[in-house]
Protein backbone atom coordinates (compact mmCIF):
# COMPACT_ATOMS: atom_id res chain seq x y z
CA UNK A 1 0.00 0.00 0.00
CA UNK A 2 1.05 3.12 -0.98
CA UNK A 3 0.42 5.61 1.71
CA UNK A 4 -0.45 9.14 1.09
CA UNK A 5 1.10 12.37 2.35
CA UNK A 6 -2.08 13.20 4.70
CA UNK A 7 -1.41 9.59 6.58
CA UNK A 8 2.11 9.54 6.72
CA UNK A 9 2.16 13.06 8.19
CA UNK A 10 -0.67 12.50 10.91
CA UNK A 11 0.35 12.49 14.81
CA UNK A 12 -0.35 9.92 17.32
CA UNK A 13 -1.83 12.40 19.49
CA UNK A 14 -4.86 13.19 16.71
CA UNK A 15 -5.55 9.63 16.41
CA UNK A 16 -8.40 8.16 18.56
CA UNK A 17 -7.33 5.34 20.94
CA UNK A 18 -9.65 2.58 19.58
CA UNK A 19 -7.52 2.61 16.10
CA UNK A 20 -4.15 2.13 18.26
CA UNK A 21 -5.83 -0.59 20.30
CA UNK A 22 -6.55 -2.27 16.88
CA UNK A 23 -3.25 -1.64 15.36
CA UNK A 24 -1.23 -2.72 18.85
CA UNK A 25 -3.44 -5.93 18.23
CA UNK A 26 -2.25 -6.45 14.97
CA UNK A 27 1.46 -6.03 15.60
CA UNK A 28 1.07 -8.56 18.74
CA UNK A 29 -0.26 -11.01 16.37
CA UNK A 30 2.57 -11.17 13.97
CA UNK A 31 4.95 -14.12 14.36
CA UNK A 32 7.88 -12.71 13.02
CA UNK A 33 7.71 -10.45 16.71
CA UNK A 34 11.46 -10.32 18.47
CA UNK A 35 12.47 -11.70 21.71
CA UNK A 36 15.23 -10.11 22.62
CA UNK A 37 15.64 -7.00 20.40
CA UNK A 38 14.57 -3.89 21.10
CA UNK A 39 11.76 -3.30 18.41
CA UNK A 40 8.37 -0.80 18.16
CA UNK A 41 5.16 -1.05 20.09
CA UNK A 42 3.72 -0.30 16.88
CA UNK A 43 4.47 1.18 13.44
CA UNK A 44 8.56 1.73 12.33
CA UNK A 45 11.65 1.90 14.14
CA UNK A 46 14.54 3.13 12.25
CA UNK A 47 17.79 5.15 13.63
CA UNK A 48 19.68 5.02 17.38
CA UNK A 49 19.56 8.23 19.14
CA UNK A 50 21.01 9.57 21.57
CA UNK A 51 22.79 6.11 22.81
CA UNK A 52 23.97 7.74 26.62
CA UNK A 53 24.62 6.37 30.03
CA UNK A 54 22.99 9.21 32.56
CA UNK A 55 21.81 8.97 35.98
CA UNK A 56 22.65 5.24 36.37
CA UNK A 57 21.06 4.08 33.50
CA UNK A 58 22.05 3.26 29.60
CA UNK A 59 19.36 5.34 27.45
CA UNK A 60 18.60 4.72 24.02
CA UNK A 61 16.25 6.69 21.90
CA UNK A 62 15.45 5.61 18.28
CA UNK A 63 13.30 7.26 15.24
CA UNK A 64 9.74 6.28 15.76
CA UNK A 65 6.63 6.44 13.32
CA UNK A 66 3.48 5.00 15.40
CA UNK A 67 0.88 4.86 13.01
CA UNK A 68 2.40 2.37 10.26
CA UNK A 69 5.45 0.53 8.95
CA UNK A 70 6.32 3.84 6.75
CA UNK A 71 8.76 6.79 6.79
CA UNK A 72 6.28 9.33 8.44
CA UNK A 73 6.35 11.94 10.77
CA UNK A 74 9.31 10.76 12.96
CA UNK A 75 9.07 10.65 16.97
CA UNK A 76 11.95 10.06 19.78
CA UNK A 77 10.84 6.83 21.29
CA UNK A 78 12.76 6.21 24.43
CA UNK A 79 13.74 3.21 26.29
CA UNK A 80 16.43 2.36 29.24
CA UNK A 81 18.09 -0.11 30.72
CA UNK A 82 20.61 -0.84 33.67
CA UNK A 83 22.57 -3.69 32.02
CA UNK A 84 22.12 -3.35 28.09
CA UNK A 85 20.03 -6.83 27.98
CA UNK A 86 16.38 -5.88 29.84
CA UNK A 87 14.78 -2.78 28.14
CA UNK A 88 12.47 -0.77 29.38
CA UNK A 89 9.86 1.59 27.34
CA UNK A 90 9.43 4.64 28.19
CA UNK A 91 7.31 6.26 25.86
CA UNK A 92 7.73 9.16 23.69
CA UNK A 93 10.96 11.51 24.11
CA UNK A 94 10.59 14.00 21.64
CA UNK A 95 7.49 14.91 19.66
CA UNK A 96 7.46 17.16 16.18
CA UNK A 97 5.24 19.63 18.25
CA UNK A 98 7.04 22.55 17.66
CA UNK A 99 7.68 24.89 14.55
CA UNK A 100 11.46 23.59 14.62
CA UNK A 101 10.27 20.03 13.97
CA UNK A 102 7.11 20.39 12.56
CA UNK A 103 7.55 17.60 9.88
CA UNK A 104 9.86 15.20 12.01
CA UNK A 105 12.12 15.15 15.10
CA UNK A 106 14.83 13.34 12.85
CA UNK A 107 17.49 11.48 14.19
CA UNK A 108 20.51 12.93 16.94
CA UNK A 109 23.11 12.66 19.85
CA UNK A 110 22.90 13.01 23.99
CA UNK A 111 25.54 13.83 26.28
CA UNK A 112 25.98 14.78 30.00
CA UNK A 113 26.93 17.69 30.95
CA UNK A 114 26.52 19.60 34.46
CA UNK A 115 23.91 17.01 35.57
CA UNK A 116 21.53 16.77 32.96
CA UNK A 117 21.54 15.12 29.30
CA UNK A 118 21.32 17.42 26.47
CA UNK A 119 19.88 15.97 23.72
CA UNK A 120 20.81 17.57 20.24
CA UNK A 121 18.80 16.52 17.06
CA UNK A 122 18.02 17.83 14.00
CA UNK A 123 14.44 19.36 13.42
CA UNK A 124 12.45 18.59 9.71
CA UNK A 125 10.36 21.57 8.43
CA UNK A 126 8.55 22.11 5.50
CA UNK A 127 7.35 25.21 4.10
CA UNK A 128 3.73 25.70 1.68
CA UNK A 129 5.73 24.42 -1.12
CA UNK A 130 7.19 21.12 0.53
CA UNK A 131 10.80 22.42 0.65
CA UNK A 132 12.91 21.27 3.22
CA UNK A 133 14.23 23.59 6.27
CA UNK A 134 16.46 21.24 9.21
CA UNK A 135 17.38 23.73 11.69
CA UNK A 136 19.61 20.95 14.82
CA UNK A 137 17.94 21.51 17.77
CA UNK A 138 18.24 21.14 21.40
CA UNK A 139 16.65 19.73 24.57
CA UNK A 140 17.51 18.65 28.54
CA UNK A 141 16.32 15.90 29.93
CA UNK A 142 16.76 15.85 34.20
CA UNK A 143 17.25 13.21 36.56
CA UNK A 144 13.14 12.88 36.91
CA UNK A 145 13.21 11.49 32.76
CA UNK A 146 11.49 15.23 32.19
CA UNK A 147 12.64 16.42 28.66
CA UNK A 148 12.18 20.44 27.77
CA UNK A 149 13.30 21.31 24.32
CA UNK A 150 14.68 24.68 23.98
CA UNK A 151 12.47 27.38 22.11
CA UNK A 152 15.28 28.30 19.45
CA UNK A 153 17.71 26.10 17.49
CA UNK A 154 21.46 26.57 18.11
CA UNK A 155 21.90 25.88 14.66
CA UNK A 156 19.40 27.93 12.08
CA UNK A 157 21.37 28.01 8.97
CA UNK A 158 22.46 25.24 6.60
CA UNK A 159 25.93 26.28 5.55
CA UNK A 160 27.08 27.70 2.22
CA UNK A 161 27.59 24.97 -0.41
CA UNK A 162 25.66 22.20 1.57
CA UNK A 163 21.77 21.53 0.58
CA UNK A 164 19.20 20.86 2.41
CA UNK A 165 20.02 17.30 3.28
CA UNK A 166 21.95 18.49 6.66
CA UNK A 167 21.15 16.51 9.62
CA UNK A 168 21.88 14.07 12.19
CA UNK A 169 24.16 15.93 14.75
CA UNK A 170 26.61 13.53 16.75
CA UNK A 171 28.09 15.61 20.27
CA UNK A 172 30.99 14.80 21.67
CA UNK A 173 33.51 16.76 24.13
CA UNK A 174 37.44 16.85 23.79
CA UNK A 175 39.08 18.18 26.69
CA UNK A 176 37.01 21.80 27.73
CA UNK A 177 35.38 21.83 24.04
CA UNK A 178 32.48 20.59 22.45
CA UNK A 179 32.20 19.13 19.04
CA UNK A 180 29.40 18.43 16.93
CA UNK A 181 29.44 16.51 13.72
CA UNK A 182 26.50 17.08 11.40
CA UNK A 183 25.96 14.60 7.77
CA UNK A 184 25.27 16.88 4.77
CA UNK A 185 25.51 16.57 1.10
CA UNK A 186 27.36 19.38 -1.02
CA UNK A 187 27.11 20.76 -4.44
CA UNK A 188 30.23 20.55 -6.21
CA UNK A 189 30.98 21.19 -10.15
CA UNK A 190 30.84 16.91 -10.04
CA UNK A 191 27.58 16.18 -8.53
CA UNK A 192 26.62 16.73 -5.27
CA UNK A 193 28.54 14.70 -2.59
CA UNK A 194 28.33 13.29 0.66
CA UNK A 195 30.36 15.30 3.45
CA UNK A 196 30.53 15.85 7.34
CA UNK A 197 30.48 19.22 8.57
CA UNK A 198 31.37 20.39 12.33
CA UNK A 199 31.00 23.23 14.94
CA UNK A 200 32.61 24.11 17.96
CA UNK A 201 31.00 25.28 21.50
CA UNK A 202 31.88 25.91 24.97
CA UNK A 203 28.40 24.92 26.22
CA UNK A 204 26.34 23.43 24.09
CA UNK A 205 24.18 26.22 23.10
CA UNK A 206 26.33 28.63 21.24
CA UNK A 207 28.10 27.30 18.54
CA UNK A 208 30.47 28.28 15.85
CA UNK A 209 31.28 26.59 12.03
CA UNK A 210 34.60 25.32 11.70
CA UNK A 211 33.81 23.98 8.17
CA UNK A 212 34.15 20.55 6.96
CA UNK A 213 35.76 17.51 7.98
CA UNK A 214 38.80 16.96 5.46
CA UNK A 215 38.88 13.26 3.99
CA UNK A 216 40.29 11.73 1.25
CA UNK A 217 36.86 9.13 0.76
CA UNK A 218 36.14 10.60 -2.90
CA UNK A 219 36.19 7.90 -5.44
CA UNK A 220 32.29 6.25 -4.62
CA UNK A 221 31.33 8.05 -1.86
CA UNK A 222 27.67 8.89 -2.26
CA UNK A 223 26.30 11.68 -2.06
CA UNK A 224 24.71 11.90 1.39
CA UNK A 225 26.86 10.99 4.33
CA UNK A 226 23.80 9.86 7.04
CA UNK A 227 24.12 9.33 10.70
CA UNK A 228 28.10 10.12 10.93
CA UNK A 229 29.34 9.33 14.28
CA UNK A 230 33.44 10.12 15.98
CA UNK A 231 35.56 9.17 18.47
CA UNK A 232 39.01 7.96 19.37
CA UNK A 233 40.30 4.03 20.22
CA UNK A 234 43.73 3.19 21.45
CA UNK A 235 44.67 6.60 19.88
CA UNK A 236 43.33 5.98 16.46
CA UNK A 237 40.74 8.32 15.24
CA UNK A 238 37.38 6.53 13.80
CA UNK A 239 34.64 7.93 11.91
CA UNK A 240 31.58 6.38 11.68
CA UNK A 241 29.03 7.22 8.49
CA UNK A 242 26.14 6.20 6.32
CA UNK A 243 26.14 6.67 2.98
CA UNK A 244 23.72 7.04 0.02
CA UNK A 245 24.66 6.80 -3.22
CA UNK A 246 27.35 4.06 -3.35
CA UNK A 247 27.34 2.04 -6.62
CA UNK A 248 28.32 -1.98 -5.85
CA UNK A 249 32.63 -2.68 -6.09
CA UNK A 250 32.62 -6.91 -6.20
CA UNK A 251 30.96 -8.05 -3.67
CA UNK A 252 31.34 -4.51 -1.44
CA UNK A 253 28.02 -2.00 -1.36
CA UNK A 254 25.78 -4.21 -2.75
CA UNK A 255 23.05 -3.34 0.03
CA UNK A 256 20.63 -0.08 -1.11
CA UNK A 257 22.59 2.15 1.09
CA UNK A 258 25.50 1.02 3.44
CA UNK A 259 27.32 1.98 6.87
CA UNK A 260 31.24 2.02 7.34
CA UNK A 261 33.95 3.63 8.59
CA UNK A 262 37.46 5.44 8.26
CA UNK A 263 40.35 4.59 11.06
CA UNK A 264 42.87 6.80 10.85
CA UNK A 265 45.07 10.00 12.86
CA UNK A 266 42.93 11.79 15.34
CA UNK A 267 40.98 14.69 13.56
CA UNK A 268 42.75 18.00 13.93
CA UNK A 269 40.24 20.14 15.09
CA UNK A 270 41.93 23.13 14.27
CA UNK A 271 42.16 22.39 10.51
CA UNK A 272 39.71 19.90 10.18
CA UNK A 273 41.63 17.53 8.45
CA UNK A 274 41.61 13.67 9.15
CA UNK A 275 44.48 11.22 7.39
CA UNK A 276 42.87 7.97 7.16
CA UNK A 277 43.06 4.89 5.62
CA UNK A 278 39.83 3.37 3.18
CA UNK A 279 36.39 2.63 3.75
CA UNK A 280 35.67 -0.33 5.43
CA UNK A 281 31.50 -1.61 5.73
CA UNK A 282 31.15 -2.13 9.33
CA UNK A 283 28.59 -5.19 8.82
CA UNK A 284 28.16 -7.85 5.49
CA UNK A 285 24.81 -8.78 6.11
CA UNK A 286 21.57 -7.61 4.29
CA UNK A 287 20.52 -5.43 6.70
CA UNK A 288 22.37 -2.72 8.76
CA UNK A 289 22.45 0.93 8.77
CA UNK A 290 22.68 4.54 11.16
CA UNK A 291 25.02 2.88 13.61
CA UNK A 292 25.53 5.27 16.51
CA UNK A 293 28.39 4.46 19.39
CA UNK A 294 28.89 5.89 23.24
CA UNK A 295 31.38 5.15 25.87
CA UNK A 296 30.02 3.57 28.85
CA UNK A 297 31.12 4.14 32.66
CA UNK A 298 33.89 0.45 32.04
CA UNK A 299 35.11 2.60 29.26
CA UNK A 300 33.74 0.67 26.31
CA UNK A 301 32.94 2.11 23.09
CA UNK A 302 29.03 -0.11 22.32
CA UNK A 303 27.53 -0.15 19.29
CA UNK A 304 23.69 0.28 18.00
CA UNK A 305 22.75 -0.24 14.53
CA UNK A 306 19.06 -0.40 13.08
CA UNK A 307 18.49 -3.67 12.10
CA UNK A 308 16.90 -2.52 8.24
CA UNK A 309 17.77 0.18 5.93
CA UNK A 310 15.77 3.38 4.43
CA UNK A 311 13.15 2.55 0.84
CA UNK A 312 13.06 -0.86 1.45
CA UNK A 313 9.46 -2.84 2.52
CA UNK A 314 9.87 -5.14 5.08
CA UNK A 315 7.79 -8.52 5.16
CA UNK A 316 5.95 -7.56 8.70
CA UNK A 317 4.50 -4.34 7.34
CA UNK A 318 1.20 -6.44 6.46
CA UNK A 319 1.43 -6.72 10.28
CA UNK A 320 1.39 -2.96 10.83
CA UNK A 321 4.87 -3.11 12.13
CA UNK A 322 8.87 -2.94 10.39
CA UNK A 323 12.37 -2.96 11.97
CA UNK A 324 14.21 -3.39 15.42
CA UNK A 325 17.81 -2.43 16.92
CA UNK A 326 21.01 -4.79 16.78
CA UNK A 327 22.36 -6.38 19.51
CA UNK A 328 24.97 -3.91 21.47
CA UNK A 329 28.04 -4.46 20.50
CA UNK A 330 31.72 -3.77 21.69
CA UNK A 331 34.36 -2.17 19.74
CA UNK A 332 38.01 -2.51 19.71
CA UNK A 333 40.13 -1.73 16.97
CA UNK A 334 43.09 -4.12 15.54
CA UNK A 335 45.53 -3.63 12.78
CA UNK A 336 42.92 -0.37 11.26
CA UNK A 337 40.13 -2.22 11.49
CA UNK A 338 37.25 -2.22 13.61
CA UNK A 339 36.60 -5.47 15.66
CA UNK A 340 32.65 -6.03 17.04
CA UNK A 341 32.12 -8.53 19.68
CA UNK A 342 28.58 -9.23 21.05
CA UNK A 343 28.43 -7.40 24.91
CA UNK A 344 29.20 -9.64 27.52
CA UNK A 345 26.30 -8.92 29.35
CA UNK A 346 24.26 -10.80 27.07
CA UNK A 347 25.43 -14.30 28.56
CA UNK A 348 22.38 -13.53 31.08
CA UNK A 349 20.32 -14.34 28.25
CA UNK A 350 21.37 -18.34 28.45
CA UNK A 351 19.40 -20.97 29.38
CA UNK A 352 19.39 -24.40 28.44
CA UNK A 353 22.87 -25.81 27.30
CA UNK A 354 23.79 -28.48 24.88
CA UNK A 355 27.16 -29.11 23.20
CA UNK A 356 28.98 -30.85 21.26
CA UNK A 357 32.40 -32.22 20.02
CA UNK A 358 32.93 -34.59 16.77
CA UNK A 359 34.45 -34.65 13.54
CA UNK A 360 32.60 -34.09 10.42
CA UNK A 361 33.52 -36.33 7.24
CA UNK A 362 32.57 -34.61 3.71
CA UNK A 363 29.02 -34.40 5.62
CA UNK A 364 26.29 -32.62 6.94
CA UNK A 365 25.06 -33.39 10.07
CA UNK A 366 22.36 -32.61 12.50
CA UNK A 367 22.63 -33.35 16.75
CA UNK A 368 20.36 -33.96 19.25
CA UNK A 369 19.39 -30.89 21.40
CA UNK A 370 20.80 -28.76 18.22
CA UNK A 371 17.45 -26.91 17.19
CA UNK A 372 15.06 -23.87 18.08
CA UNK A 373 13.62 -20.33 16.82
CA UNK A 374 15.70 -18.29 19.35
CA UNK A 375 19.37 -19.46 20.51
CA UNK A 376 22.93 -18.40 20.59
CA UNK A 377 25.35 -20.94 19.02
CA UNK A 378 29.20 -21.05 19.49
CA UNK A 379 30.90 -23.18 16.95
CA UNK A 380 34.33 -23.94 16.29
CA UNK A 381 35.80 -25.72 12.88
CA UNK A 382 39.38 -26.47 13.01
CA UNK A 383 41.53 -28.64 10.77
CA UNK A 384 39.94 -26.84 7.50
CA UNK A 385 41.58 -27.96 4.13
CA UNK A 386 39.40 -27.81 1.11
CA UNK A 387 35.37 -27.10 0.33
CA UNK A 388 33.02 -25.67 2.28
CA UNK A 389 32.35 -25.45 6.17
CA UNK A 390 29.29 -24.00 7.84
CA UNK A 391 25.93 -24.53 9.65
CA UNK A 392 22.68 -24.08 8.32
CA UNK A 393 20.13 -22.64 10.65
CA UNK A 394 16.25 -22.86 10.89
CA UNK A 395 16.12 -25.37 8.85
CA UNK A 396 13.38 -27.14 7.59
CA UNK A 397 12.70 -29.16 4.27
CA UNK A 398 11.89 -26.15 2.75
CA UNK A 399 13.60 -23.48 4.64
CA UNK A 400 17.10 -22.66 6.10
CA UNK A 401 19.83 -19.77 6.48
CA UNK A 402 23.19 -20.78 5.48
CA UNK A 403 26.13 -19.46 6.11
CA UNK A 404 29.68 -21.16 5.63
CA UNK A 405 33.49 -20.44 4.66
CA UNK A 406 34.32 -21.23 1.47
CA UNK A 407 38.35 -22.44 2.03
CA UNK A 408 39.80 -22.30 -1.25
CA UNK A 409 38.39 -19.13 -2.66
CA UNK A 410 38.87 -17.47 1.23
CA UNK A 411 35.20 -15.92 1.51
CA UNK A 412 32.57 -15.91 3.86
CA UNK A 413 29.01 -16.62 2.21
CA UNK A 414 26.02 -15.87 3.90
CA UNK A 415 22.71 -17.27 2.06
CA UNK A 416 19.24 -16.50 2.80
CA UNK A 417 17.88 -18.09 -0.27
CA UNK A 418 15.46 -20.48 1.54
CA UNK A 419 15.17 -18.21 4.49
CA UNK A 420 11.47 -17.50 4.18
CA UNK A 421 10.02 -14.43 2.62
CA UNK A 422 12.65 -11.70 2.10
CA UNK A 423 13.07 -7.80 2.41
CA UNK A 424 14.64 -5.91 -0.68
CA UNK A 425 14.28 -8.71 -3.14
CA UNK A 426 15.69 -6.82 -5.55
CA UNK A 427 18.99 -6.91 -3.59
CA UNK A 428 19.97 -10.58 -4.02
CA UNK A 429 20.18 -13.17 -1.77
CA UNK A 430 24.07 -13.63 -1.27
CA UNK A 431 26.08 -11.50 0.68
CA UNK A 432 30.38 -12.81 1.01
CA UNK A 433 33.32 -11.02 1.86
CA UNK A 434 36.98 -11.50 1.41
CA UNK A 435 38.83 -14.04 4.81
CA UNK A 436 41.33 -15.81 5.27
CA UNK A 437 41.84 -17.99 8.50
CA UNK A 438 42.94 -21.15 9.49
CA UNK A 439 40.15 -22.07 11.88
CA UNK A 440 36.52 -20.38 11.59
CA UNK A 441 34.48 -19.44 15.12
CA UNK A 442 31.39 -18.40 14.82
CA UNK A 443 28.95 -16.74 17.59
CA UNK A 444 25.41 -16.57 16.14
CA UNK A 445 22.43 -14.96 17.62
CA UNK A 446 19.54 -16.27 16.35
CA UNK A 447 15.65 -14.16 17.31
CA UNK A 448 12.61 -15.18 16.16
CA UNK A 449 13.12 -12.97 12.53
CA UNK A 450 16.46 -12.09 12.50
CA UNK A 451 20.31 -13.59 12.75
CA UNK A 452 23.22 -11.77 13.67
CA UNK A 453 26.69 -13.62 13.08
CA UNK A 454 30.34 -12.66 14.50
CA UNK A 455 33.07 -14.43 13.25
CA UNK A 456 35.89 -15.09 14.70
CA UNK A 457 35.77 -12.93 17.75
CA UNK A 458 33.91 -10.31 15.34
CA UNK A 459 36.53 -9.89 12.93
CA UNK A 460 32.98 -9.75 10.34
CA UNK A 461 29.70 -9.40 11.24
CA UNK A 462 26.90 -10.78 8.94
CA UNK A 463 23.43 -9.44 9.98
CA UNK A 464 19.98 -10.18 8.33
CA UNK A 465 16.37 -10.36 8.88
CA UNK A 466 14.45 -13.42 8.48
CA UNK A 467 10.85 -14.25 8.08
CA UNK A 468 11.36 -18.24 8.46
CA UNK A 469 8.37 -20.47 9.57
CA UNK A 470 7.60 -21.71 13.17
CA UNK A 471 8.28 -24.96 12.29
CA UNK A 472 11.51 -23.99 10.62
CA UNK A 473 13.73 -25.24 13.82
CA UNK A 474 16.70 -27.28 12.80
CA UNK A 475 20.40 -26.51 13.09
CA UNK A 476 23.02 -28.40 10.73
CA UNK A 477 26.92 -28.51 10.56
CA UNK A 478 28.63 -29.64 7.20
CA UNK A 479 31.56 -29.95 5.67
CA UNK A 480 32.78 -30.84 2.40
CA UNK A 481 36.44 -32.12 3.69
CA UNK A 482 37.20 -34.02 7.34
CA UNK A 483 37.01 -30.98 9.74
CA UNK A 484 36.64 -30.86 13.68
CA UNK A 485 33.59 -29.24 14.75
CA UNK A 486 32.64 -28.22 18.78
CA UNK A 487 29.45 -26.02 19.17
CA UNK A 488 27.65 -25.33 21.98
CA UNK A 489 24.01 -24.07 22.20
CA UNK A 490 21.79 -21.63 25.06
CA UNK A 491 18.66 -21.42 24.52
CA UNK A 492 17.10 -17.79 24.91
CA UNK A 493 13.34 -17.39 26.07
CA UNK A 494 11.24 -14.51 26.56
Amino acid sequence: MEWPRELRYRRIEEVAECEITDLKNRVDACSHRQTFHIQPTTGLLNDPNGFSFYNGEYHLFYQWFPLGPVHGVKYWYHTASKDLVNWENRGIALSPDCALDSHGVFSGTAIEHNGLLYLMYTGNTRDENWIRHPYQCLAVMNEAGEIKKYPEAVIKNVPKGITDNFRDPKVFKIEDKFYCIVGAEKMTDEGNKGTVVYYESSNLEEWTYKGEINTTFENNSGFMWECPDYFTLEGQGIMLMSPQGMAPEGDKYQNVFQSGYLVGEPINFETGIFNHGEFTELDRGFEFYAPQTMEDPKGRRILVGWLGLPELDCVTDESGWAHCLTLPRELTVKNNKLIQKPIEELKKLRHHRVEVKTTLNAESKKFMGFEGITYELQCRFTDLTQGRVGVKLRKSEQEETVFYYDIENKKLVLNREKSGKMCGEEYGSIRQCHFEANELRLQIFVDQSSVEIFVNDGEEVFTTRIFTKEESQGIEFFADSSVDLEATLWEIKK
